[in-house]
């Protein structure tokens, strides 16, 4: 997985992206406990999807090129009310796309985060097409608008 996620995202040579560690994940889940999904198919994780709940505010800072993707998590505030959800990454092992393992994931992470939050958009940075397609289906799927930050 790891792997994975530097072939299509290419963390390293960008520190604009978010680079997840332990730090990172531990503040994640400050942020809300769903932030981060997995799927195990019994041999150890197949699929990893993180959102990132944040303020329509930031939201727009972010879609406008104004902030990073780094500085989106930076000054996401901990305890506020979140009105925005950010599809930040989802990574499938090839094997086991096209199953609809991450459209669960994400969805219910979503879901997880409505029972405190009263979330109006979603919003994506796709690294690929399948990346864009994903997000517009959970976005559907989750009745919530879909925005989208130009490469």
């Amino acid at each position: 997985m790891v792997q994975l996620a530097d072939e299509v995202f290419a963390v390293k040579s960008d520190p604009s992206q978010l680079d997840v560690n332990a730090e990172v994940l531990e503040r994640l889940y400050k942020l809300h406990p769903a932030t981060v999904s997995a799927f195990d198919d019994g041999n150890g994780p197949v699929a990893w999807v993180l959102l990132i709940p944040t303020t329509l505010d930031l939201m727009n800072r972010f879609l406008g090129k104004q902030i990073s993707e780094k500085e989106l998590f930076d000054l996401t505030p901990i305890e506020a009310k979140f009105d925005a959800v950010y599809l930040c990454s989802a990574l499938v092992l090839e094997e086991f796309r096209r199953k609809g393992i991450a459209k669960q994931l994400a969805l219910t992470a979503i879901d997880n985060m409505r029972e405190m939050h009263q979330l109006k958009a979603v919003f994506v940075w796709a690294f690929t097409p399948e990346g864009d397609s994903a997000a517009e289906t959970i976005a559907n799927l989750a009745k919530l608008p879909l925005y989208k930050r130009e490469k």
